[in-house]
């Protein structure tokens, strides 16, 4: 009789127990819902048991069956940008999400430069930063970071939540993701959720799940236990399993990227390794080619990380160039160029404005269709041999090109020697034309392909060129 008594006790604590929805904290008071779309939610339950979720914008009535294992999902049709509104959810016990808004998602992820927060790094500052976190009150915009978590065992939850826009928020959220949302909020006037996942100094296939990493499995080793986690931020998969696996699925409108620089060494494997990972992403959350738009890095000393051996392909202007090239392969993407912002001796440029502005010009341009402004670079479209003299045609320059009149040193000539000089450069509306005195035959171009550099050709809109080379040598 007493053991019946325990028993049916623990049956009632586990029933008690499995009765309460849960969810996890991807979905949380003050989330924001990406609108027009059916949109994911999912969590726990009562095992094999019916969930109902009603939305208060339509007072509509969804319903999920759990598994064996409790877990459920659903898709819950959103209005209109608005809110805020009220999620009930119930499988006989409810739970109530409340001041929920309806708006546009974007995911922000990468590794330090997207990680580092409007009040700065020690010692390394954001310029405006403090003005930005002073006014960045604003319960319109609201921000999630998925705190840092390296493990090869895919997780279903995380620690965190929505937070409404607020100086105590703000300052240690993600600068470049701040400046970028704080845009789309001033040119679209609809609600705007920023779900922050980065890890500073983390390279490109920690983000990248085994499946992803298979035609790589050659080149890149993958952690079976915990053990073998020798870098958590620079071991392949960890990232991946530990931090987007919590929230691959989530409604959103497109992402954000700004990585790159640890995979320095790199250049040639980068390419690939992003063209597959922006292809996986997609697919693991099953919405189309989502809009993806990315950071090139900026210039920087990267000699100072191997003072004792000079290898040429450390060069950041050849992962510059991967990230260039990247653009051509991955449908709906845009890159920012920051050739301008560079610090010789800090790998975290200060100006994370000019950025995450860059960003949402390639978003309000390209995602939500505003017209009548400049977001693309300058780019190399053509040049045209005349004797000793090149001109290169651009591309993306409407209203042409400027140095805003500073003299151009930056671009070099090579003739058949392979040898490059500094060449004199002379503006027109569209193109460049350069000579060297050196160079009789020129067969090559290169410009501000260097380590670090600061750049000198702009559009007349203000946004800067890429680095960029002719050959391939």
């Amino acid at each position: 009789m007493k053991n019946s008594l325990v028993f049916l006790g623990l049956f009632f604590l586990v029933n008690v127990s499995f009765g309460k929805v849960t969810l996890p904290s991807i979905f949380t008071d003050n989330m924001v819902l990406q609108q027009q779309m059916e949109a994911p939610i999912w969590g726990w339950a009562s095992p094999n048991t019916s969930v109902k979720i009603t939305t208060s914008w339509d007072e509509h009535v969804y319903t999920a069956e759990s598994n064996a294992d409790g877990e459920w999902k659903a898709k819950l049709s959103t209005p209109e940008a608005g809110g805020p509104f009220v999620i009930s959810i119930t499988d006989g016990e409810e739970l109530t999400l409340e001041n929920v808004l309806v708006g546009e998602v974007w995911l922000c992820s990468g590794q330090s430069n997207m990680e580092m927060p409007l009040k700065g790094f020690p010692g390394q500052p954001i310029i405006g930063g403090n003005e930005a976190i002073v006014n960045s009150k604003n319960d319109q915009i609201r921000l999630i970071t998925v705190p840092r978590k390296s493990t090869v065992q895919a997780q279903d939850n995380f620690e965190g939540q929505w937070q409404e826009a607020a100086p105590g928020v703000t300052s240690n959220f993600s600068a470049t993701a701040w400046f970028f949302g704080t845009q789309l909020h001033r040119s679209l006037g609809v609600p705007i959720g920023l779900v922050h996942v980065s890890w500073g100094g983390s390279s490109i296939e920690a983000w990248m799940s085994e499946q992803m990493l298979a035609d790589f499995k050659d080149e890149i080793s993958i952690p079976k236990s915990e053990d073998e986690i020798d870098v958590p931020n620079r071991t392949a998969t960890a990232l991946y399993n530990g931090m987007i696996t919590p929230i691959a699925g989530y409604g959103i409108k497109g992402a954000i990227w700004y990585q790159g620089e640890s995979n320095n060494g790199r250049p040639e494997q980068y390419e690939e390794l992003m063209v597959t990972m922006v292809r996986e992403w997609r697919n693991e959350w099953g919405v189309g080619d989502f809009p993806f738009y990315y950071a090139q890095i900026a210039p920087f000393n990267y000699g100072m990380f191997t003072p004792n051996e000079v290898i040429e392909k450390n060069n950041s202007a050849y992962l510059r160039e991967a990230q260039l090239q990247a653009m051509d392969r991955i449908p709906n993407s845009g890159m920012a160029v920051l050739m301008d912002i560079g610090e010789k001796e800090n790998i975290h440029p200060a100006d994370k404005k000019a950025g995450g502005h860059r960003l949402a010009y390639w978003a309000l341009a390209e995602t939500y269709g505003i017209e009548g402004f400049e977001y693309k670079s300058p780019r190399f479209e053509a040049m045209e041999i005349k004797g000793s003299t090149v001109i290169v045609a651009l591309e993306n320059v409407p209203v042409g090109i400027t140095s805003y009149g500073k003299e151009v040193t930056s671009f070099e000539l090579a003739g058949e020697d392979k040898k490059f000089y500094p060449a004199t450069a002379v503006l027109r509306r569209k193109s460049v034309m350069l000579s060297s005195p050196h160079v009789d035959k020129p067969v090559a171009v290169r410009y501000a392909f260097k380590d670090f550099v600061v750049g000198e050709i702009f559009s007349t809109g203000g946004i800067p060129m890429s680095s960029f080379r002719t050959d391939d040598w």
